[in-house]
């Protein structure tokens, strides 16, 4: 009798913990998502994307065709070659332009990041008179609008006897660039310690030779992203072009306005003109897009 009670409960603990037992839930992952919000969310971003890309698209369908078929798509279709850039390349003062540009883009993006850099750094480690006004003045001179500020840059100017030349249109893009880039940058030198400073001068270094052996290898995602908005603002600009230069030293974006007039808009060759400026842009951008993310948030927090 008691062999059988001792085995009847180890004989029927089995049953009890395979039958008898509750259906267990299933937990989700966290960060894990069901399968109806992994579809909306793809969709949201299918869309999102097609409504960002569509555009640029229509631009390089439109550049393909005749010159007057923006409101006739069909005619593209039936007409598809590469006329416009042949005409915009090789039978307009596109390339003269272009060459502006360049000129004009480079001079800013390298006096402009010099710039910004130096008072960047000098308001980030020194303390002197007018320190933080210094600052207030670089924020209020981006809060007026170009249209604004074209008369009394162009008395400044002609006074100065720069009207149609490329240092002064250098000198007014750098207006733009400069105020921004310099609060940027600074945050980013905030984030670099201060200890690489004294040990700079331990070792002999002049303020500016450890500034610029030390601290600027150091801070190459923020001056990339400094270097790539300053070249933006003189590649894309347009009012302070348009006011300031002649024809014979018009940049690419003043000189493409030129393919349309009060009577009559050649579409055709204006949008191969932009798909051809849309690229020296995109391979900025390709060179500079690994240290974007990080000199963009870098200065954001002070480590």
């Amino acid at each position: 009798m008691s062999a059988t009670t001792h085995r009847g409960p180890a004989a029927t603990a089995p049953a009890s913990r395979t039958g008898t037992s509750p259906r267990t839930r299933k937990y989700r992952p966290r960060g894990s998502r069901g399968r109806g919000a992994s579809v909306a969310l793809h969709a949201t971003l299918l869309t999102a994307s097609a409504v960002a890309v569509f555009p640029v698209l229509w631009i390089v369908f439109i550049s393909l065709g005749p010159g007057s078929a923006w409101q006739q798509p069909s005619e593209v279709v039936h007409h598809l070659g590469l006329a416009n850039y042949r005409f915009v390349l090789f039978h307009s003062s596109f390339p003269k332009w272009f060459l502006n540009s360049v000129i004009v883009a480079a001079a800013t993006t390298l006096l402009g990041v010099l710039i910004a850099a130096s008072s960047g750094y000098a308001i980030s480690r020194m303390k002197f008179p007018g320190h933080k006004s210094l600052m207030w003045t670089f924020l209020i001179t981006q809060m007026f609008p170009v249209a604004v500020l074209i008369v009394p840059l162009y008395n400044l100017m002609a006074q100065l006897d720069l009207i149609d030349t490329y240092l002064g249109l250098v000198l007014v893009y750098c207006t733009i660039s400069v105020p921004f880039c310099a609060w940027m940058l600074k945050g980013y030198f905030d984030t670099i310690p201060r200890d690489i400073d004294e040990a700079g001068r331990v070792d002999g270094l002049t303020p500016f030779g450890t500034f610029w052996r030390l601290i600027v290898p150091l801070a190459r995602p923020g001056l990339a992203v400094t270097a790539f908005y300053s070249f933006l603002t003189a590649w894309g600009e347009v009012a302070y072009s348009s006011q300031f230069m002649s024809s014979k030293h018009a940049t690419l974006a003043a000189g493409i306005r030129t393919f349309a007039s009060d009577q009559r808009a050649d579409w055709g060759s204006m949008t191969a003109a932009s798909v051809v400026i849309a690229i020296p842009a995109g391979i900025v951008f390709l060179l500079v897009q690994r240290h974007l993310v990080a000199g963009l948030t870098a200065g954001g927090t002070k480590g």
